[in-house]
């Protein structure tokens, strides 16, 4: 066994020093929204999202420090903002009174007017980023990360236009694509991103959609292969096309979901079917999945706090939102994160804090 991944296995067990030569990945649970930790070998940290905002920001910015605790971080060198929706920056401000953060980046001004959104980006978000520093992002940017490369690939609903080094094959699956309604909101603006560590891929596309999916992904294919998918859009349908999930054929996939949000059939049809795909992890268990569509429980982070019997075979329909609609079932006990730990040859494990399982993709 490589040393490094020896390493990381033992430092995913439980150590509390840094393993100086892997990538470390926390995908944190923030309830169906977005917060990602990466924690390069030289100790450098980049977030990606902040998780709920409102009531839930204490919560969501309280497991998010506690994921850099693991990972023996005290700031954030960069913090990047993949949208203007509140599942993604909703506890900015609460975490940014706990810890430092260096760098602010993002896609540039919000074009799905908000009210509360508008106001927080030019009151708090602006004294944040002009006592420290602000980076709007276009395709093709590289972000300063030491001892990792970073490439946006999609900024703003534009694309890359160049493939990565050795990508620009023709994507075959572009041919059976059928578009989606135009997103003029702000999921088609995320700012979706590559994180490389020698010859480890991660690849993080935010909230992107299906129609800015297919811009990214045709006629050819500019990222190639990744080893790590971190599901688009809490695995919901309206992203997670074909043209992206089985061209880039991942080895693993983890899934940020919630417990009614993500995981429908539609997307774990193609998440299932990808070329390549060893596992799927999940930081919840769905019942928009049911046992028909969801993964045996060790691969899944979270539970609730009142856990039924059995689960349903049949997935439940998606109840949506609004008034009228039950509350999902209550987690407001112990968060659990997934940890993947890198190393440059290309092997990594995964490791589900819940249960303690650990698995090796050499």
């Amino acid at each position: 066994m490589p040393r490094a991944l020896a390493l990381a296995i033992v430092l995913a067990a439980g150590g509390t020093v840094r393993a100086q030569d892997t990538l470390d990945i926390y995908l944190i649970d923030v309830e169906g929204g977005g917060a990602t930790l990466f924690v390069t070998p030289e100790g450098e940290s980049i977030l990606i999202d902040t998780g709920n905002g409102g009531a839930a920001a204490e919560r969501d910015s309280g497991r998010i420090v506690d994921a850099m605790t693991d990972a023996g971080v005290e700031a954030i060198d960069s913090l990047i903002t993949t949208h203007w929706h509140g599942d993604h920056f909703g506890s900015l401000a609460a975490l940014a009174a706990r810890v430092p953060i260096r760098r602010y980046i993002d896609h540039g001004p919000n074009i799905q007017p908000n009210p509360a959104t508008d106001a927080f980006i030019d009151t708090t978000y602006r004294e944040l980023y002009e006592a420290a520093e602000r980076m709007i992002v276009a395709p093709g940017d590289a972000i300063e990360a030491a001892g990792v490369d970073v490439t946006v690939l999609a900024s703003a609903k534009r694309v890359v236009t160049e493939p990565l080094p050795g990508a620009g094959a023709p994507n075959p699956y572009c041919a059976d694509f059928a578009p989606g309604p135009e997103d003029n909101g702000e999921n088609a603006q995320s700012v979706g991103v590559i994180v490389e560590y020698g010859e480890f891929r991660a690849l993080h596309l935010g909230d992107l959609t299906v129609n800015t999916e297919f811009d990214l992904m045709c006629p050819n294919n500019p990222i190639g292969e990744v080893d790590l998918y971190v599901v688009t859009h809490h695995g919901q349908p309206s992203s997670n096309a074909q043209v992206v999930v089985h061209a880039i054929e991942p080895r693993v996939a983890i899934m940020n979901n919630g417990t009614r949000k993500g995981g429908q059939p539609e997307a774990m049809r193609i998440l299932h079917t990808a070329p390549g795909l060893e596992d799927l992890w999940q930081l919840h268990f769905s019942q928009l999945s049911g046992q028909e569509y969801t993964v045996p429980g060790i691969f899944i982070a979270n539970l609730i706090d009142a856990p039924i019997d059995a689960m349903p075979i049949a997935p439940i329909p998606n109840p949506g939102r609004g008034a009228g609609v039950p509350p999902p079932p209550a987690h407001d006990g112990p968060a659990h994160w997934i940890k993947v730990s890198a190393a440059g040859d290309g092997a990594f494990a995964v490791t589900n804090s819940r249960n303690g399982f650990t698995k090796e993709y050499r």
